[in-house]
């Protein structure tokens, strides 16, 4: 009598983690439209969460569409009918926007994570929507006077390092600054009827219209201030991107070699800045609408390569951007500092500048490239 009992049991047990394991099926599988779909979406995600969740003992996370709702979506037409719309906007609505790691040395961008207001967007004569971006709240970042620093790197960053004048000194007898971009075929979006021969993605080999045209205006802004400047017109990311770093390291290195009088380089680039849905953005400055917003870029001795004396170059930064801000104080975004040296490390006097964002125009950056060439010139001939 004892074994017919047992077999029912085992048989019910057996029926209960059927029925179990095929609900979760269901659900998992809700939004596949094909047999290799539902395969992949096992083998890639679905597996895989399920054998995490059962080692952490959360299993019933809410993150995921529950097998009744599912099961409505499989057995009603109207709903089957529209179910890879439900379950994507059910998965966008609980996906957490992604952050900016951006420290490898051939990266470029920035994701924002700030909510949108409609007042802060507008639409100027390119067509791509801008904003102003301007630091509320000093957590999480480093605040030395009016400059906010947001210091991504693993190296240790406090005000009392910042202390005290720049090491970078104006020398006679030659070349005082450098100029040279890594990444020189960095465009800008263009107006209908000015676009350039793309070579990439917002990149041109036009130099009129890529960022040797930037760095000629800001060239001619700090030779009309008496500053002796070369101004490197190389291409170091054409006809390969990867390696430009290396590339444009040995010219610096040579540079400094031929004239021993160079003791600022300045990396001329432009950034790419979008929201976490893929959306593109110009950035523009409030009190000078017609210029971009613009962008310190620090590297650091973080990433392990020597670099001893890399905050010079953030005291150099901060005191630039003091002197700017003074007169446009949302001219400049928050100084990054990043583990990788970008070639800052062969004078204390270096700076990597993002001149506004792939989304500004041509126009807007050389407004912007003008105004920092003149801030940048006060503040080393002080």
């Amino acid at each position: 009598m004892q074994k017919p009992k047992r077999r029912r049991i085992v048989r019910s047990v057996i029926s209960g983690v059927l029925t179990l394991a095929t609900l979760w099926l269901v659900s998992v599988t809700a939004p596949a439209q094909s047999a290799s779909e539902t395969l992949h979406t096992l083998k890639e995600g679905a597996v895989p969460i399920f054998l995490l969740r059962l080692e952490r003992g959360d299993l019933f996370s809410d993150d995921a569409i529950s097998a009744p709702t599912a099961l409505a979506l499989s057995m009603q037409p109207l709903l089957l009918e529209g179910r890879r719309e439900i379950v994507s906007a059910w998965s966008s609505e609980l996906q957490q926007p992604p952050q900016a790691e951006r420290d490898g040395e051939d990266d470029e961008g920035t994701v924002l994570s700030a909510p949108r207001e409609p007042s802060e967007i507008t639409v100027t004569e390119n067509g791509v929507p801008s904003r102003t971006l301007k630091p509320s709240d000093p957590a999480g970042y480093t605040v030395f006077g009016n400059v906010y620093i947001n210091n991504a790197s693993s190296a240790s960053l406090n005000t009392s390092q910042l202390s005290g004048d720049f090491a970078a000194e104006l020398q006679d007898g030659g070349p005082q600054v450098l100029i040279i971009h890594t990444h020189g075929t960095e465009a800008y979006s263009m107006p209908a009827g000015e676009e350039y021969m793309p070579s990439d993605n917002h990149r041109t080999l036009e130099s009129e219209k890529n960022m040797l045209r930037i760095g000629d205006e800001i060239a001619e802004a700090l030779t009309a201030k008496g500053i002796s400047v070369v101004h490197d017109r190389n291409l170091y990311d054409y006809p390969n991107y990867s390696g430009a770093y290396n590339r444009s390291l040995a010219s610096i290195e040579n540079y400094l070699a031929q004239y021993p009088s160079i003791s600022f380089v300045l990396d001329v680039h432009r950034d790419a800045v979008e929201d976490a849905t893929g959306n593109e953005y110009k950035l523009l400055c409030a009190e000078e609408p017609n210029a971009a917003q613009l962008e310190f870029v620090i590297g650091s001795n973080g990433g392990g390569l020597s670099h001893d004396k890399w905050r010079e170059n953030v005291k150099l930064a901060c005191a630039v951007q003091e002197n700017l801000l003074e007169k446009y104080p949302t001219l400049m975004r928050p100084i990054v500092v990043r583990n990788s040296r970008y070639n800052q490390h062969m004078t204390t006097g270096s700076l990597l500048i993002e001149v506004g964002t792939a989304g500004n125009s041509l126009e807007e950056a050389i407004v912007a490239a003008r105004i920092f060439a003149g801030g940048f010139a006060e503040t080393i001939q002080e």
